[in-house]
């Protein structure tokens, strides 16, 4: 498995950070667009206004610059300091934070698109859907986990499974909603209905996990 993130080439100076995100950006439109066998790394290099040179000394091959735009595109919706506890700040509004990014992130269209497209790339290649698992959605879950041990330690909740509390809790935010989404038969909860969706969620969730002598 390659890399999922190449180091710039010269870390830190300003132009190779902005060469690496327009690669970025060009492959997402592609790999959205073309899909994933369709799109070359001189088509990204023609897209993102690069050399073909240029794509190869920031991502080492297309799986790599594939994962690695899949990762950017889960991380524009919840960075990783999201999956944070500070001092401070209760575990109901850390929740609530990851959760409307996530509900964000999965009903937009370009998730949409993607999941859709690694449906059909799934039974093709599952080398790819590994990578995508891998650069989404296992990432995404990973912190969660980590986040809801260190909520466990605090007392807070009383959590002794973090990683099937993890998937609990994203698989309650998917809900149907986001399956109708997928097949094309439904629109996205947006406003005040997303908002009261994410804070059932949340309330759930937290009298699910609540300790026995809270």
């Amino acid at each position: 498995m390659p890399n999922n993130l190449s180091a710039p080439n010269g870390p830190g100076r300003p132009k190779d950070l902005a060469k690496r995100q327009a690669i970025l950006d060009a492959a997402k439109i592609l790999f959205l667009s073309n899909g994933y066998a369709s799109t070359s790394m001189d088509a990204v290099a023609a897209e993102a206004g690069v050399s073909k040179l240029t794509v190869y000394s920031h991502f080492n091959d297309k799986e790599t610059l594939f994962s690695a735009a899949v990762m950017a595109k889960c991380e524009e919706q919840l960075p990783t300091l999201f999956f944070e506890l500070p001092d401070g700040i209760s575990v109901e509004t850390v929740l609530l934070n990851i959760a409307r990014g996530f509900h964000h992130l999965i009903n937009s269209d370009e998730s949409v698109n993607l999941h859709r497209l690694m449906m059909t790339l799934g039974s093709q290649d599952p080398k790819l859907s590994q990578i995508f698992f891998e650069a989404g959605p296992e990432r995404m879950l990973h912190g969660m986990e980590r986040l809801l041990s260190k909520v466990d330690q605090s007392g807070a909740l009383s959590i002794d499974k973090p990683r099937n509390a993890a998937e609990h809790f994203f698989c309650l935010l998917k809900g149907a909603g986001n399956f109708r989404l997928l097949y094309g038969c439904g629109e996205p909860l947006t406003g005040d209905a997303a908002e009261e969706h994410v804070r059932e969620v949340v309330g759930l969730f937290m009298r699910a996990y609540r300790p026995e002598t809270a």
